[in-house]
């Protein structure tokens, strides 16, 4: 039966988690330069309208539709939003219109790819980036929601990810290491320069993690006390995580800077994600220390791949959500929804983590194969120098061709 206080509820996190694509474009575009601004948040922001048309017309059905070997949901079970309005659906959320679960799904999958786009600043033509995130969404992206959240092998499995450690974060981590470095470094070698806008940076971090309260917490489909642990894990985990990361920044550069603390909490809201609604508030904190400190020293390994992740998706996303999925194993409490940390959870986790991980690289690679094949993907060498704006993103009247031409900015170390 429909609640109504549940139906506001999730309509207020459907609207929150919307948010978090515009706060993403924002943060992303905060950390480029000036003539690259415009075009990494339109890379963002095409994610609306491309994967909510996938969405509609069955992109919903692959992963919440009539099970097919638990490998894919049938994609005519509700094409064309077919069976989906105002009544309840028991099987995914009993109390809520099964129309605003769609549409709760539905923001989840638009910022998936864009999470990605953060990899390949400056580097990547727009007409192939339309197709990459077209055909990234069905065949990476669908696939593996069902196995999770949908019929597939891995729920059967008894893998458990609440908000999108592995859906969301270890697939777009994967893909944007695997993107990166498809398409090889910058051509400017220079990664020291200041990022454009860090005010702008801040506001995007801020709007992310006031998102984050509806991505996690509505993950719960009721206002219940299930919603509450989530909305408090997801903010302790950040907070923890920001003053972690100020700290291991400090201990290194013996300064401060405003940039680690931005970091630091997108570290600690991307591991706290798949556990969000399975523990208690004591190992929220702890997991956003241990996420922070996983993402911070994952600069080494990133180092050694020689990958020019530009804003390091794979370190705060992946690592992040990898790190969150295997803690589950550790720290779930059964009291807070059914969910036990022990050793074959910890396993289960492991596995599915696997399983995410390398599928998400070898069929990135591949898309990214088939993409080359038709034409060239990557800009070329002018247009990354010249920048891959058409439009002025700022009318200061003041010219610059210094700081226009700054390099893209990762994250400090």
């Amino acid at each position: 039966m429909v609640n109504a206080g549940d139906t506001a509820f999730l309509m207020l996190c459907t609207a929150m988690v919307f948010l978090m694509t515009p706060a993403l474009a924002l943060f992303y575009g905060g950390l480029v330069r000036t003539t690259d601004i415009l075009t990494t948040m339109l890379q963002t922001f095409i994610c609306l309208g491309l994967v909510t048309v996938i969405w509609v017309f069955g992109g919903f059905s692959l992963v919440f539709g009539s099970d097919i070997g638990h490998i894919i949901g049938n994609p005519l079970t509700f094409l064309g939003m077919r069976g989906i309005g105002g009544e309840a659906n028991a099987k995914y959320a009993a109390t809520i219109p099964f129309i605003v679960f769609f549409a709760y799904q539905m923001v989840f999958a638009i910022i998936t790819p864009a999470l990605v786009t953060g990899s390949f600043v400056s580097r990547f033509k727009f007409t192939p980036y339309i197709w990459f995130v077209l055909l990234w969404t069905a065949f990476v992206y669908l696939p593996v929601a069902h196995w999770t959240w949908g019929s597939g092998f891995l729920a059967k499995l008894g893998v458990v990810d609440f908000a999108g450690g592995l859906v969301i974060h270890t697939t777009a981590g994967l893909s944007a290491l695997t993107v990166a470095k498809f398409l090889g470094p910058r051509l400017d070698g220079d990664r020291s320069a200041a990022a454009a806008n860090i005010p702008l940076v801040a506001l995007g971090a801020g709007l992310l993690w006031f998102g984050w309260f509806g991505f996690n917490s509505g993950s719960a489909y009721r206002a219940n006390a299930l919603a509450c642990y989530a909305f408090v894990n997801t903010t302790l985990a950040a907070s923890t995580a920001l003053l972690v990361w100020l700290f291991w920044y400090w201990r290194d550069n013996k300064r401060r800077s405003f940039s680690p603390v931005l970091i630091g909490a997108v570290a600690g809201l991307a591991t706290i994600t798949p556990a969000a609604g399975f523990v208690k508030p004591s190992a929220a904190l702890m997991i956003g220390a241990i996420g922070a400190s996983a993402c911070y020293f994952a600069k080494g390994l990133q180092n050694s791949l020689a990958i020019d992740d530009a804003l390091e998706v794979f370190r705060a996303h992946g690592v992040g959500g990898i790190t969150g999925s295997l803690l589950i194993g550790i720290f779930a409490a059964k009291t807070i929804d059914g969910v036990s940390g022990s050793a074959r959870q910890f396993l289960v986790q492991l596995i599915a983590i696997v399983v995410v991980a390398a599928y998400s690289v070898v069929v990135t690679w591949l898309i990214m194969k088939t993409l080359t094949a038709v034409g060239p993907v990557r800009v070329s060498a002018e247009e990354e120098a010249r920048g891959l704006d058409r439009e002025e993103a700022y009318h200061l009247g003041i010219a610059s061709s210094e700081t226009n031409r700054s390099r893209v900015v990762g994250f400090e170390n």
